[in-house]
C-alpha cells in the first residue's frame, strides 16, 4: 500500500453481499495478499471517492462474530485491531448487512463498532427486504446506532455512489457503544439490535408470512425436504448425462479436425505422432468432458444463488451431528463436490480445531468434478453401452452417496479418537430468502471453474500426456506390430511390474499404469487409457469416447475371458471413489492443517483404503460368481 492511502475494511456475515460490493468498488484492481502468521488470504483493491480521494479496500473474511476461534474470525478480528504484520489498522470499516435479516446481521456490525473504528453501515438487499414486506427506515437506524447508514443493492450497483459520498473527509468519528458496558455484552447486543428492528424494520401486522416462509414449509419439511433434496440431485445428474451430448460432440469434432489438419500438413514420424496421439488425442479425451463439468458448476451456482443450498445444509445438520460434526462442516463438504481445494479452505469457518481437522480429512471423499471424466467413462460400461440418462443418473447418485456415507463413517471414528472439545460451539446458519438467480454471478462462477479446468488440461494433463506418449514410444523395436512395441517400451515394462499388484483387483498392467499416471490429477486416467489401449480414431469424430468404451469392452485376458467385466468396472469405480489423486489438494491440506504430516497421512490412508476396498469388492464378487 502506498503512503497516504486511507484504508477501508469491508466486514459482514456470509451471504450479506460483501464480496459483491467489494467487486463493485474495486473492479479489476483486486488482488490477494498473504501475510505472516495468517492462513487466510485478504483481498485488497483500490477505489476513488467522488472527490478523487484514492482508498485501499480490504475484503475481510465473512463471519458471524468476531469472538469465535475459527481462522476466518481470528483474521477479521486481528485485521480490525491492526494486529496483522505488514498491514496497518483500517481507518474506516464498512459493515455490509442483509436488510432482510437485519436483526442477526446487526450483531457483527455492533462488534465492529466496539473496536473503536469509524463505521458506515451498508444496508444491502433493500429490494429483497421490501419485497418480503419489511418497511425500512434507514434514517432511524442511523440515529439509533449513531453511524451513517446507506441503503443499497450491490448486485445492481445502486447505492455505490452514495456509499462513496458517505466516506467523507474527515472520516466519521467512532460511534458510542452503550451496550458494551453491560454485564453480558453478547445478550445486550441482541436486545439492542432487536429494539432497532422493532422501530426501523417493521413488518405489517396483517402479513401472515413471506413467500420464503411458505416455501420452507415444503423444502424444510422432515420428510418432504429429503424427497426434494434427493430429487434435485437426480435431476442435476440426469441433466449432466442427457443435455451435454451436443456440446461434447462439438469438442470431439474440433479434436478430429485438429488431428486431420496436423496429419495432412506433416510427414509421418514421431513428432506427428506426438502431436496427434499424445497432445491432441490425450488432452482431447479429457477436455471432451468439459461441457458436463460446466453443467455441474452451473447447477451448483444456481442452487447457491437461489437460496436453496443453505436449506440443504439445514436438512443435513441432523445427520451431521450423528457423526460428530456440526452443520458448519456441511458447507465445506458440499463445496468439495465441485473441488476439494475450496472445500478444504472453507473449513476456516469452523470454530473447533478438531472438527476442522476431521472435515479436512474427509473432504476429498466428496466426489469432485475431477472424478467426473472417470465416472462418465465407466458408468455407461455397466449398462452395456446403454445411454439411458435416468439409469446413469441413478448410478451416479449412488456413487456420490457411497462416498459421502463412507466419509461420515470415517469422520465419526476419527472424531471419537481426537476427543471432545473444551467448548461447545453452536451451529449458526443464515437462511437467505429465496430469490431469482443472479445470472451474472452464476456465469462468472462457471467461467472461472471452466477456465481452471482448461488451464489444468493445458499444463498438468498436457505434461503427463507427453511423458506417457514418450514412455510408450521408447525404446523402439524393429517390429511394426503396435502390441510388440508397447510391450517393449518403458510403459510395457512398468506394466509387467505393476500387473501382479493390481491383478487381484481385476486390472491388467496397462490399467494399473493409467492409475499411476492419474495420481497427479484424476482426469488424466481417461487420456492414459486411450493411449495405453491404442484407441483408433473413427471416421465419425463424435465417437471418440464411445470408441474407448468399445475397445475396453473387447479386451480379453490370455485365456480369452473378458477383461472389463461389470465387476471389474465396479472395482475400478470403487478405487476412484476413495483414492486421493490430486497433489494440489494435498498441498492445500498441508497449509490449512499446518502440517505436511497430516497431508501425507491423509494421502496414504485414502490410497490404501481405495486399494483395499477395490480388492475386497473384486475378490468377494468373484467368489460369488459375478
Amino acid at each position: 500500500m502506498e503512503d497516504g492511502f486511507e484504508t477501508v475494511a469491508l466486514a459482514g456475515n456470509p451471504n450479506a453481499g460483501k464480496t459483491t460490493l467489494f467487486n463493485a468498488l474495486t473492479g479489476s484492481t483486486a488482488k490477494v495478499g498473504n501475510y505472516a502468521g495468517v492462513t487466510v488470504e485478504l483481498k485488497t483493491g483500490q477505489t476513488f471517492t467522488p472527490h478523487g480521494r484514492k482508498l485501499e479496500v480490504v475484503d475481510l473474511p465473512g463471519c458471524y462474530s468476531l469472538e469465535g476461534g475459527s481462522p476466518d474470525q481470528e483474521v477479521a478480528r486481528r485485521a480490525l485491531l491492526g494486529e496483522i504484520e505488514g498491514r496497518k489498522r483500517p481507518d474506516l470499516a464498512i459493515c455490509v448487512v442483509d436488510a432482510s435479516n437485519l436483526e442477526r446481521h446487526l450483531i457483527l456490525a455492533m462488534e465492529v463498532m466496539e473496536t473503536g473504528i469509524p463505521v458506515i453501515l451498508a444496508l444491502n438487499m433493500v429490494d429483497v427486504a421490501e419485497k418480503s414486506g419489511l418497511r425500512l427506515d434507514p434514517q432511524k437506524i442511523s440515529e439509533e446506532l449513531g453511524i451513517p447508514v446507506v441503503p443499497m443493492q450491490a448486485n445492481s450497483g445502486k447505492g455505490i455512489v452514495e456509499l462513496k459520498q458517505a466516506i467523507r473527509h474527515p472520516l466519521p468519528p467512532a460511534a458510542r457503544t452503550p451496550w458494551s458496558d453491560a454485564e453480558d455484552p453478547a445478550d445486550a447486543r441482541r436486545k439492542f439490535a432487536y429494539g432497532i428492528c422493532e422501530i426501523a424494520a417493521r413488518r405489517p401486522s396483517t402479513q401472515t408470512g413471506t413467500l420464503s416462509d411458505k416455501l420452507d414449509l415444503v423444502f424444510l419439511h422432515p420428510i418432504l425436504g429429503w424427497i426434494f433434496l434427493i430429487g434435485i440431485m437426480l435431476v442435476v445428474f440426469w441433466s449432466i448425462f442427457s443435455w451435454a451430448s451436443i456440446p461434447m460432440g462439438w469438442v470431439e469434432s474440433a479434436q478430429g479436425w485438429l488431428e486431420g489438419l496436423v496429419e495432412s500438413s506433416m510427414a509421418e514420424g514421431d513428432l506427428r505422432d506426438l502431436i496427434t496421439g499424445g497432445i491432441i488425442g490425450g488432452v482431447g479425451s479429457v477436455v471432451v468432458f468439459l461441457p458436463q463439468i460446466l453443467m455441474l458448476f452451473f447447477f451448483i451456482g444456481l442452487l447457491e444463488s437461489s437460496g436453496y443450498m443453505a436449506r440443504a445444509a439445514y436438512i443435513m445438520d441432523g445427520l451431521m451431528s450423528k457423526v460428530g460434526l456440526s452443520g458448519k462442516a456441511f458447507l465445506p463438504l458440499l463445496s468439495s463436490y465441485a473441488c476439494a481445494i475450496p472445500g478444504v479452505m472453507a473449513t476456516r469457518t469452523i470454530d473447533s480445531a478438531k472438527e476442522r481437522l476431521v472435515t479436512i480429512f474427509v473432504a476429498p471423499w466428496m466426489s469432485c468434478s475431477a472424478r467426473l471424466p472417470v465416472y462418465l467413462l465407466l458408468v455407461p460400461m455397466l449398462l452395456g453401452g446403454s445411454e439411458g440418462g435416468l439409469t446413469q443418473a441413478l448410478i451416479l447418485t449412488g456413487i456420490y452417496v457411497l462416498g459421502t456415507l463412507t466419509a461420515f463413517v470415517v469422520a465419526k471414528i476419527l472424531r471419537s479418537r481426537l476427543g471432545p472439545d473444551d467448548v461447545t460451539h453452536h451451529f449458526i446458519l443464515e437462511l437467505p430468502p429465496y430469490r431469482a438467480p443472479q445470472w451474472g454471478y452464476i456465469f462468472r462462477h462457471v467461467a472461472d471453474r471452466g477456465w481452471a479446468f482448461v488451464r489444468k488440461a493445458g499444463t498438468v494433463i498436457l505434461g503427463l500426456m507427453i511423458l506417457l506418449w514418450a514412455a510408450q514410444t521408447y525404446p523402439k523395436t524393429d517390429s511394426e506390430d503396435p502390441a510388440v512395441q508397447l510391450d517393449h517400451s518403458i510403459v510395457g515394462r512398468i506394466s509387467h511390474v505393476i500387473e501382479p499388484v493390481v491383478r487381484p483387483m481385476g486390472f491388467d498392467g496397462r490399467t494399473g499404469t493409467a492409475i499411476l499416471t492419474s495420481f497427479a490429477a484424476r482426469e488424466v486416467f481417461v487420456g492414459s487409457m486411450a493411449q495405453l489401449f491404442r484407441v483408433e480414431e473413427s471416421d465419425d469424430e463424435d465417437e471418440t469416447v464411445n470408441n474407448l468404451r468399445s475397445t475396453l469392452a473387447e479386451e480379453t485376458w490370455e485365456d480369452g475371458s473378458p477383461m472389463f467385466t461389470p465387476l471389474t468396472v465396479i472395482s475400478l469405480l470403487i478405487f476412484y471413489i476413495y483414492a486421493l489423486q490430486c497433489l494440489p489438494t494435498s498441498a492445500v491440506v498441508a497449509r490449512e492443517a499446518g502440517s505436511w504430516k497430516w497431508a501425507i497421512g491423509q494421502f496414504f490412508f485414502m490410497s490404501f483404503f481405495a486399494a483395499g476396498a477395490s480388492l475386497v469388492v473384486y475378490q468377494v464378487g468373484s467368489m460369488l460368481g459375478f
